[in-house]
């Protein structure tokens, strides 16, 4: 058991930075931004911390989607995989709470006046791309998981039955 498991490692790994090199390729190409300038800007307006705990959700839900694939009939890899999904969801949204409320806080530290509006519109503007950015990447992230994951269970679940059936016939 446990070398299966470790093996899936790598194998998820390895589709998680295909991805991700996909994303990046896309993006680079649609913006025409290179590498570091996304890497920058990603960096910038989602932060390491939003990033690093995006990212070890997604590879546990992608380590489960691959042990799903090698082991049809185990519903707990379902369970570990939809609930890493269901809290790609919570992060997007409470970093969405996060960036508003630094917007709002940034905007109650600072006196309103002719010469300071525009430093105050920049910050609050800047948390608040922070803010709608994570929704925006984190829910649609969410569902393209837990679709790929529920999927892919719906179908090994089908074959599994499927061969059963014309066993006994």
């Amino acid at each position: 058991m446990a070398p299966g498991i470790i093996a899936t490692g790598p194998r998820a790994f390895s589709y998680m930075l295909g991805a991700i090199v996909v994303a990046v390729a896309v993006a680079a190409s649609i913006s025409s931004t290179s590498l570091p300038e996304i890497i920058d800007w990603a960096e910038r307006i989602f932060g390491i911390t939003f990033l690093a705990v995006t990212g070890g959700l997604v590879f546990v839900a992608v380590y489960s989607w691959t042990r799903i694939i090698d082991h049809p009939g185990d519903r707990v890899w379902l369970e570990a995989g939809l609930q890493a999904a269901n809290g790609i969801t919570t992060l997007a949204l409470t970093y969405t709470l996060l960036g508003i409320s630094l917007g709002v806080g940034s905007m109650a530290e600072n006196e309103l006046s002719a010469d300071t509006v525009q430093t105050v519109v920049r910050n609050l503007t800047a948390q608040f791309s922070m803010a709608f950015l994570t929704t925006v990447v984190g829910l649609p992230l969410s569902a393209v998981l837990r679709t790929m994951l529920l999927v892919t269970h719906a179908r090994q679940h089908q074959r599994e039955t499927q061969a059963k059936t014309e066993g006994v016939s």
